[in-house]
């Protein structure tokens, strides 16, 4: 029988890609499941920060230990831009609309090294505990593919000749910042008897 985690997300996509990353060996509820439908503030300065204040807020809510992540992309040319900010940097457009903007800001800027970055925080049992992932790579000058969501589209990570929308699910999760950082998280609860 799988264990129950809350994700303190409310993004499907997310919740899909992390149940894929767990292969069954735990039942992933996100934010909607648990009837938490409030908009958690992310008002930090960091991604841990961001991440820390919405496992927080589900573990001081409604009582559960839970997982939250807080991920971005980070480019080089725009001084770690969108970073924080990457899902609401047009001003709450969406997805389309912030990779858009970055692409306009790049536009004619011959150096397109970026990064994903995401930290993720767990609160269990009364502890905070904190994973990390990172994948470097380059924005392409126009989006390529339609799996993933976000900037997955202009973002091709090093040593490959595709971007993240034109890998499978199981491709990106195998190297993704967010596959990365699980795979921290997955270790963790593994050797945790819980």
């Amino acid at each position: 029988m799988s264990r129950k985690l809350v994700f303190a997300t409310q993004n499907k996509y997310k919740t899909q890609e992390v149940s894929a990353i767990l292969k069954g060996a735990y039942e992933v509820l996100n934010l909607l499941d648990i009837g938490c439908t409030t908009d958690i503030p992310e008002t930090a300065s960091s991604f841990a920060g961001n991440a820390s204040l919405k496992s927080k807020y589900v573990a001081e809510n409604f009582g559960l230990d839970c997982f939250a992540d807080d991920s971005g992309l980070e480019v080089k040319a725009l001084k770690g831009e969108p970073g924080i900010y990457s899902a609401r940097y047009a001003g709450g457009g969406g997805d389309q609309a912030n990779l858009e903007l970055v692409l306009k800001k790049m536009n004619g800027v011959t150096d397109r090294r970026a990064r994903f970055v995401t930290v993720i925080s767990l609160l269990m049992n009364g502890q905070e505990y904190f994973f990390e992932g990172r994948v470097n790579g380059t924005l392409r000058e126009e989006p390529s593919g339609t799996a993933g969501f976000g900037y997955d589209p202009i973002f091709q990570p090093d040593g490959y000749s595709v971007t993240f929308a034109e890998m499978s699910g199981e491709e990106k999760n195998a190297i993704s910042h967010r596959g990365l950082a699980m795979k921290q998280l997955i270790a963790f609860l593994n050797s945790e008897i819980i």
